[in-house]
This record gives structure tokens, sequence and C-alpha cells, in this order.
């Protein structure tokens, strides 16, 4: 695409708006800017252009310029209300010190399109260039009441620490990785995301959504927006919820019947858990027996897990480990009088058993011995002594609702 014949012809170039939809009451809360050019009786996207190097930046600023105030233009004469996300990469805002787009805003602010309406949108690339000034920049735009997303966070995990620095509002994340990582990899690098969103207070926008398993996908970690081909096209017109591909709120009850039924499954196999352990309980006779206990303990569990003990509520074991191998259970002495107290959650579960007398399932986490992702099971055998049942990843895998 010839940067000459698309700066020559401005008055070919309209913007589409691509929706961005709201996971609180499924509706339609803004649009990202796009632009097209036509071409003899076809409209080609603008992509190419802004995506090439080699064409100077002054350019795609004007390019920029041109579809951001005909969007403006239209917004406001639909009155429609809602978000406008525009796309800027660090080179484009720096020009002229990000002055020009500034000037153009606050232009748009007294005809009525609120400052606060706006979603700048970065990539999480350009944080490589000269972050300290593109981050000052943002900053000053952020007083103004302008808002700002970081694009394909998560695509380089360097970048965290100045994203918080930044303090976006918007994360947007592209569903394109999903299929690209194993569910283990994804699922870790989503949880520091959720994370690091949740300590920053900014919200999480799937972006690229084009099928319903990364449509639940995205509502399951906690995505606020969503965004992609599955729900809408890029158009020249202001689509309407009425206008959606699918009808999010009948996809949300559907996620929802879904997430009730595998919690209610786990909790199911919590009670049974909790049953076998009770029905032992007689057989308790304090630390100096821990082990004897425990060697009862394994004929009941021996499909579920791979290793248990016992520690006091301090943390300490006062038993061996015992562990399966090769079908065999098999005792470890040496493991007696490890601290556990230093791992995150365990005082604080063992707090809830003891308040609540009942058992507790963990989150999924990698074990550092077999790399494995497992789950423990603990339970309260008296006020200060607790049993923990490592849970092995096959019997997991086996039963969803326990990998949720």
């Amino acid at each position: 695409m010839d940067p000459f014949d698309v700066i020559g012809n401005l008055h070919n170039i309209k913007p589409v708006f691509q929706p961005v939809i709201g996971a609180i009451d499924h509706d339609v809360i803004g649009y990202e800017v796009l632009g097209r050019i036509q071409d003899e009786d076809r409209w080609k996207s603008l992509g190419p252009f802004f995506q090439d190097e080699d064409v100077p930046e002054e350019f795609k600023e004007e390019v920029d310029q041109h579809l951001l105030k005909l969007a403006m233009d239209e917004m406001l004469e639909m009155e429609k209300d809602g978000m406008l996300f525009i796309n800027r990469n660090a080179s484009q805002l720096l020009v002229n010190d990000g002055e020009a787009l500034l000037e153009t805003l606050l232009l748009y602010d007294q005809k009525g399109f609120h400052l606060n309406r706006v979603v700048i949108e970065v990539t999480e690339h350009d944080f490589d260039e000269d972050f300290e000034t593109l981050g000052h920049l943002l900053l000053y735009y952020k007083t103004y009441g302008i808002q700002v997303a970081v694009d394909h966070v998560g695509a380089k995990s360097s970048n965290i620490d100045r994203i918080r620095q930044l303090e976006p509002h918007i994360l947007k994340i592209d569903s394109g990785i999903i299929r690209k990582h194993n569910g283990d990899e994804f699922q870790d690098v989503m949880f520091s995301l959720s994370m690091l969103a949740h300590r920053i207070g900014a919200a999480l926008l799937f972006e690229n959504i084009e099928d319903d398993f990364q449509l639940y996908f995205a509502w399951k970690n906690g995505s606020r927006y969503y965004q992609g081909y599955y729900l809408a096209y890029p158009s020249f017109d202001l689509v309407e919820k009425e206008s959606l591909a699918v009808d999010l709120s009948e996809k949300v009850k559907r996620y929802v019947h879904r997430q009730r039924t595998l919690i209610e499954e786990r909790l199911l196999f919590v009670r049974q858990w909790e049953e076998k352990v009770k029905g032992l309980l007689v057989k308790w006779e304090g630390p100096k027996k821990a082990d004897t206990f425990i060697a009862e303990v394994t004929d009941l569990f021996d499909e579920e897990s791979f290793r248990m003990f016992v520690c006091n509520g301090e943390g300490q074991q006062v038993s061996a480990n015992f562990r399966k191998r090769d079908s065999e259970w098999q005792m470890e002495p040496h493991k007696k009088g490890s601290n556990w107290a230093f791992r995150p959650y365990f005082l604080e579960n063992v707090m809830r058993m003891k308040a609540w007398n009942t058992g507790l399932l963990s989150d999924l986490y990698s074990d550092i011995e077999t790399k494995e992702m497992v789950r423990t099971f603990s339970f309260p055998l008296t006020d200060t002594h607790f049993l923990f049942i490592d849970l092995r990843y096959a019997y997991l895998y086996n039963h969803e609702c326990l990998l949720q």
C-alpha cells in the first residue's frame, strides 16, 4: 500500500467501528476505531499502512487524526454514548509530544464528546521504546480523564513492572494466544494477569474472540469486556446490541449453569472425602501414632492420592510422608519434622479448618517434587493436628470439576 496514495486520498478513507461488549449488562459499551480506504468498488483495511515500519509516523498520525475526527463526528451526530477506543503506537504519540492528539480531543470535549469516553490503546511492545517519555505522556493524558489501555498484554512478562507504573484502566488480552499455549501454561499467565489487574484496578478485555470456547474462557477468567468476530465484525455502522452475532445473555446463562454444575460436583467430592476421613477418626491416637493412622488412610485414598502426611497447627510435620510409587505406598521417615508454615495460605487454611471443622480443597498448583499440577485435600483430625492428602494429576484430569 503506497503511503502517498493513502495520504493523497483522505477523502476515500472512512472509519469502521468494532463493538466492545460489556460483561455486566451484555450491551455494547463502546467501539474500537479502525480504518478503511476505498479502492475502486472495494473497501480495504488500512492495517498494512499502519503496520509498515517504512511509512513515516507523521503520515500515520495524519491518517489517524482524520479517522478520529470522522468517528467522533459520527458518534456525536448519532448521539451514541459509550467509549471510543483508538490505537496509537509509541512513535505516533511522541510526534510533537502528543500535542496534536490532545488538541483534537480537547476540541471535541467542548463539542460534548467528553475525554473520559476516550481510550488510548498502546501495545505492550511500545514499552521497549522510550518508556520513560511514553509513560509520562500517558500519565499526562490520564490527568485529563482520558483512559489508557495496554494491548497484547502478556506478550512480554518483563513489562509487568512498567504496566504497574502506568496503572492503565484496561488490559487487553489477545484470545488467539489461548490456542498457542498449553492449558496449564496459559492458566499461569492468566493468573498473573488477573492478579495484576486486581492490584492496579484495571479491567480485562479479551479481544479477537472467534468462537464459543474463547468467549467462555474470557468470561470464566473475569473479563469485563469482550471483542471479536464471534460477536461482531467491524462495520461502518455503530452496531447496537440487537445486531450482535450472538445473544450474550443466553451464552452467559449456559456458562453459569456449567460452572454451577462443576462446582456442585467438586463440593460432592470434598464431602465424600470428608466422610471417608471421619470414618477413621476413632483410630486417631495422637501424633506419636500418626504413621499407623495414615497407613489406614492410604487404603481409602489409593486411587486419588500419591502422598499424605499429618502436621500440627504450627506447620510442623509429625508423621512420615506416605508416598505412592509403582502402585505401592512407601514411608519417608526423613520428612518428619519438616515445617510447612512458610507456604502461602498454609496457616490461614489451618485456622479455617479449625474454626469450621471441615475439610478444604486447595487451588491447583505445581508440585515442587513431581512438577505436575496437583491439589491438596486437608482435614482437621483435632484442633491441633491436620491431615494433608495430595491428589495426583491423573485423577484430577479424569474429573473435569477438579481442574476448574
